[in-house]
């Protein structure tokens, strides 16, 4: 039974502590598309999609206007290019990208996913290709993002492809560094990557998935931190029950929104993502969220334990408020997209170590952390096998989008608009080289807890 109090709640959310639906995401499949000419495989690929998202925006405004939950963007993800572009004959897959951008712009949708590859245990030729082809079709493309899978807990950490990808970041920094290497922004190296994610850049379509499906991404780390300011005293039980609560009612309006659409559009309704995605507006910070627990600025000791609580109330709620939650539903920590992250970066309380470390207890990984632009590849292509690590052990995912900003120094700031916010750049610290380490290629073999068939 939904009372007067509830709705009155719920606005107050909206209004006051910008609770949003970050995204409604419509997962499209791509694999009827598969032909060897790669001009008709564009055609194919650019009618599916325009058919079948053609009222996706439209909709997505309309429930926005009839319930007055906000809904920030309207995505599309779709089938692992590398998947559904295999049967190409060709050496290129930058044109099957710009289709994809030509697309997603005229159905009007905010970015598209899916200029992905899954080779965790080994490339086929078409994930050779995608994986080359990434530089030049992101900084040829506005609105493609892509992702590369590269380890898994059940097969261990490709480390051929965490060298190559080293090398793909500094290729697409360089290739876009006119505008900040907004390439890299757009570009996502996963360990466990969930088939049914609707945030960006990872986006996919699984291939276990339906022809189209909706899945939802909602929001809150205000309303999170405005119900923390009422607990001053109160004990870690406490607040994470009353973090459960409201992750609860956070997700019952993802819900709305989700089955709503899904109805409207005909599409079968797939899961609401509960993360707490936060932007670089104030009052929307997963940082001041710890902050309000006790912790100074984000980053110093205690940070880890309270991610780590924060991360798991988050998943409690959301669990009980649906019955198919997935994508990644927990707690975001991008640098440049968090008020308080950033700022905590610029006091010097939050380094790249730290944000490490945070990433075992948290959602996804190092998230939108612009570097020198000096920065090796092969140092870039260490940290993310160390990150792979931590998914890899702990059967959770893990992820790094890191931004290479060329001619960019510690000490510097780059803007890089909307919700992809600003960044300091952050310290890489070591002066040791992790060359040879990289060069050394083959696959870490899975972990022993992979066996448990």
């Amino acid at each position: 039974m939904i009372t007067i109090d509830d709705i009155v709640e719920t606005n107050r959310m909206i209004t006051e502590n910008k609770l949003d639906v970050r995204t409604i995401t419509m997962g499209i499949s791509l694999r009827d598309c598969a032909h060897p000419n790669i001009n008709q495989f564009c055609r194919n690929v650019y009618d599916k999609i325009t058919t079948s998202a053609e009222f996706l925006v439209s909709t997505g405004e309309e429930i926005e206007s009839e319930y007055g939950v906000p809904i920030i963007n309207k995505r599309i993800s779709v089938t692992p290019i590398a998947i559904a572009a295999d049967s190409c004959k060709t050496d290129s897959y930058v044109p099957i990208a710009e289709a994809l951008d030509r697309a997603a712009k005229d159905v009007g949708v905010n970015f598209i996913g899916g200029f992905s590859a899954l080779v965790e245990k080994g490339f086929t030729n078409g994930d050779r290709i995608l994986i080359e082809s990434i530089p030049q079709a992101l900084a040829s493309t506005d609105v493609v993002c892509s992702s590369v899978n590269v380890a898994t807990t059940k097969a261990g950490i490709n480390m051929d492809c965490v060298r190559q990808m080293g090398e793909v970041i500094k290729r697409t920094a360089e290739l876009t560094r006119d505008n900040q290497a907004i390439g890299c922004a757009k570009l996502v190296t996963f360990a466990n990557a969930p088939t049914d994610n609707p945030f960006m850049a990872g986006a996919f379509h699984g291939v276990s998935e339906a022809d189209k499906v909706i899945n939802v991404g909602v929001s809150g780390p205000g309303v999170v931190k405005h119900v923390l300011e009422d607990l001053k005293g109160a004990d870690f039980s406490t607040i994470a029950e009353e973090i459960k609560k409201t992750a609860f009612k956070i997700t019952r309006v993802g819900q709305l929104v989700a089955r709503e659409a899904s109805r409207r559009l005909g599409v079968p309704f797939g899961i609401v993502d509960v993360s707490l995605a936060p932007t670089a507006e104030v009052g929307d910070s997963v940082a001041r969220i710890l902050e309000e627990m006790g912790i100074e600025s984000c980053g110093a000791p205690g940070t880890t334990a309270a991610l780590a609580l924060l991360n798991d109330a988050v998943k409690k709620g959301g669990l009980m408020a649906s019955s198919h939650v997935g994508g990644f539903s927990g707690a975001f920590i991008p640098v440049s997209e968090d008020e308080g992250m950033i700022a905590a970066v610029k006091s010097g309380s939050l380094s790249i170590e730290k944000l490490e470390a945070m990433t075992c207890v948290c959602s996804v990984g190092l998230d939108m952390i612009a570097i020198e632009g000096d920065v090796s590849a092969s140092t870039i292509a260490a940290i993310i096998a160390d990150e792979a690590a931590i998914g890899v052990v702990n059967n959770k995912t893990t992820a790094v989008r890191i931004i290479p900003v060329p001619g960019a120094k510690v000490g510097d700031v780059v803007e890089f608009g909307g919700l992809l916010g600003f960044c300091p750049i952050v310290p890489v610290k070591s002066q040791w080289s992790s060359e040879a380490f990289i060069a050394r290629g083959g696959r870490i073999p899975a972990p022993l807890r992979s066996l448990t068939n």
